[in-house]
């Protein structure tokens, strides 16, 4: 009996979809192959989330943007996903495309290491109900929808923090570090820290630090200015509304990357942002 494997690519990327063919042809012997994508190739079979069979593992073609539209599927049927980076800096997606042939035999052999990522979970309440909720691998922003700042008022274990006018505020887990937190500057955490991070954006305030908290803490964010929108990772968004308040916690779900080998984050930080370490004498 077949295995069956999902492949994710960025459909606007031709040398994702170059890639997707080349697995194909290689894996089809072995597997069954499934995309989610908009995607026609032959001998994969393209359908919606909910009509997945069980899969054994995804790979994903491009960058961390393809790896969090794939982490839906990760996320509903605990599929690890082994990213092949077809972006720019790929944190998520750790293989070079040039390692194509060391997919197809780690894929074969299921020699990939699980990597397991912490999830966000949030809701959102208006007038005492629960008008939506969600959950992020990344990050949970509220931001500003115009022009103008948005006014937010910040709670954590039920005790207030402050007020700021400000562009926004992230809530991070520590895969999301590396990603829009960090463009705000934000910390970096290593994967396997059990933390939180909250930090505003652009802040107009004197104190307006990146926060790094307990992994149980309860976050909360009122709204205070007229609107505002909620973005999970970017994919997932709704408009906000003065009064709101925004639920974040630590999720109970968690992501399954997948890497080669087990590598170091500490080697993979160096490589990504190309930091200069020459002349180490390290062991």
């Amino acid at each position: 009996m077949k295995r069956n494997l999902l492949i994710v690519c960025n459909p606007s990327r031709k040398d994702a979809v170059a890639a997707a063919v080349q697995l194909e042809a290689s894996l089809s012997k072995t597997f069954d192959v499934f995309t989610i994508s908009d995607i026609d190739i032959s001998g994969i079979k393209k359908v919606k989330i909910s009509d997945l069979p069980e899969i054994e593992v995804g790979i994903v073609l491009g960058g961390d943007g393809t790896t969090l539209r794939a982490a839906e599927v990760a996320h509903l049927r605990q599929v690890p996903l082994l990213g092949v980076n077809l972006g720019h800096v790929g944190f998520l997606s750790e293989v070079e495309e040039s390692n194509i042939a060391d997919v197809i035999s780690a894929v074969l052999e299921k020699s990939y290491v699980i990597d397991p990522r912490i999830t966000l979970k949030y809701e959102v309440s208006r007038n005492g109900k629960i008008v939506d909720s969600g959950w992020a691998l990344n990050e949970v922003t509220v931001e500003r929808e115009k022009t103008t700042m948005v006014e937010l008022f910040l709670e954590i274990d039920n005790r207030p923090i402050s007020r700021w006018g400000c562009d926004g505020l992230i809530c991070s887990t520590p895969t999301g570090s590396t990603a829009y937190a960090f463009s705000a500057g934000g910390p970096i955490l290593w994967p396997e820290v059990d933390a939180l991070v909250v930090l505003p954006i652009s802040a107009h305030a004197l104190f307006s630090r990146p926060l790094v908290i307990s992994p149980t803490s309860k976050i909360v964010v009122g709204i205070e200015s007229a609107q505002a929108l909620l973005s999970a990772d970017a994919l997932r968004k709704f408009p906000l509304i003065a009064k709101d308040k925004v639920f974040v916690t630590k999720n109970d779900g968690i992501i399954q990357l997948a890497h080669l080998k087990n590598t170091s984050f500490s080697d993979r930080l160096v490589a990504k942002f190309k930091l200069p370490v020459e002349g180490w004498r390290g062991e």
